[in-house]
């Protein structure tokens, strides 16, 4: 069962993003000409595309006119000619953008005090930009965005242009390696921005009142990288950004190539260190490697969870040994019936997936040795960098690895809802 059926279509793949959009920051107001170049599946005689309640002002195919309709976050475009080979599909749009209703509340574009930000895992892209909304469909970006020359915008990839004309200025970003829509980010704010030392180039973004504090939190990050690098294989991409907006977030959000924190995530004594080492680990596990279906949820958090208590042992913390003793005790005295492999659309992001997911891993590394598990993770980030990702693929690929059966392993904890035993 699709999670999400009423998103994206798989009538066709996209094959590049190119958004330029004009953002004021005041009355939160978005214009922007999305040209999306798209190879069809099949003779194809309507594209259905996501995007939210925004005005349209005209949509070309292959630069010709196309006749167009929207319905329930739907922008539906008819050619006047059956598709049957690649053609780009323009779009041009302008609205006030915002969040999309989910069972986890808004999605997507939010409009902070003085500022914006995207958090759209995991249906959220449409909020500010047309899009296949379906998580396999990766494609390379380039993401223009133009706003009044007091701010500093991030958006995902390198920083390929930056220019000024009056008032404004235009930042433009390329992310080379292929992403999911959901994945694609562009964060505005009154920022300061610095690099920091590591084995890829780092920035960090963040208000300038935050400086210490966040320098300070975030200063052990590039010995993050050599560790996950070590463990999980090379870095994925060319350069790493962290942005701490300016407002207090609920949890720190992933995208491609970056991560978003609050300030209350930066308090100056490294308290929410573990979540930088969680968005990091993304990175491999989400970013790079990204699951197919929402169902497979676990191979993301219960990845990057695990990376949490990695972290911990590897920088001289607690083992991740007494992470999953501790775990295992809470999880025992919870609910035992959420089925790892298969939550449920509401429990996507039930805390359980969490840290049941990083349970699993720490029993397949006691049941294989350290000597076979991170040899097993280095290949699989290998074999499926930048690529989509399931939880039979990972399966087999672990067998591969193991010198004793797996089976009975993975059917207890990722195809049943009791808590097994640690091995």
């Amino acid at each position: 069962m699709n999670y999400f059926p009423e998103r994206g279509s798989d009538a066709y793949r996209v094959s590049f993003y190119d958004l330029s959009l004009e953002y004021r920051v005041g009355p939160n107001r978005l214009a922007g000409t999305a040209v999306l170049s798209i190879v069809p599946n099949g003779p194809l005689d309507r594209v259905e595309l996501d995007l939210g309640p925004f005005r349209i002002g005209r949509v070309l195919v292959d630069g010709r006119p196309a006749r167009f309709r929207q319905r329930r976050d739907k922008l539906h475009v008819t050619p006047g000619r059956a598709l049957a080979g690649p053609c780009t599909l323009e779009v041009r749009y302008a609205g006030n953008p915002r969040p999309l209703r989910s069972p986890w509340g808004g999605l997507g574009w939010e409009q902070l005090t003085d500022g914006s930000l995207v958090a759209a895992q995991p249906t959220g892209a449409a909020s500010w930009f047309p899009c296949n909304d379906r998580v396999q469909d990766k494609a390379p970006y380039r993401i223009s965005v133009t706003t009044a020359s007091g701010y500093h915008v991030v958006a995902n990839g390198r920083l390929a242009g930056k220019s000024s004309a009056g008032a404004t200025t235009t930042w433009v970003y390329e992310q080379d390696e292929p992403m999911a829509p959901y994945l694609a980010s562009v964060q505005i704010g009154r920022y300061r921005g610095i690099e920091i030392a590591g084995p890829v180039p780092q920035r960090l973004v963040f208000p300038p009142a935050a400086e210490e504090r966040v320098r300070h939190d975030f200063g052990r990050q590039g010995e993050m990288i050599g560790v996950f690098a070590r463990l999980f294989g090379p870095y994925p991409f060319g350069a790493y950004t962290v942005v701490v907006a300016d407002d207090e977030l609920e949890i720190p959000v992933e995208a491609q190539g970056m991560s978003i924190f609050g300030t209350n995530h930066a308090d100056g004594g490294r308290g929410e260190e573990r979540l930088v080492a969680h968005e990091l680990a993304h990175q491999w596990f989400g970013n790079s490697l990204t699951l197919a279906d929402w169902r497979d949820i676990w191979l993301h958090e219960g990845f990057a969870t695990y990376a949490e208590w990695l972290w911990s042992e590897f920088s001289g913390g607690d083992p991740a040994d007494e992470h999953a003793l501790r775990w295992h005790a809470r999880l025992a005295r919870q609910p035992q019936d959420l089925v790892l492999a298969d939550p449920g659309v509401r429990r996507v992001f039930d805390d359980r997936v969490y840290k049941r997911g990083a349970l699993a891993l720490h029993a397949l590394r006691r049941a294989t040795g350290d000597q076979r598990f991170f040899p097993m993770l280095r290949e699989w980030t290998r074999e499926h960098r930048h690529g989509s990702v399931t939880t039979a693929a990972f399966a087999r690929h672990a067998q591969e690895h193991s010198p004793v059966p797996l089976d009975g392993l993975f059917t207890a904890w990722l195809h049943r809802g009791a808590l097994p035993r640690l091995p």
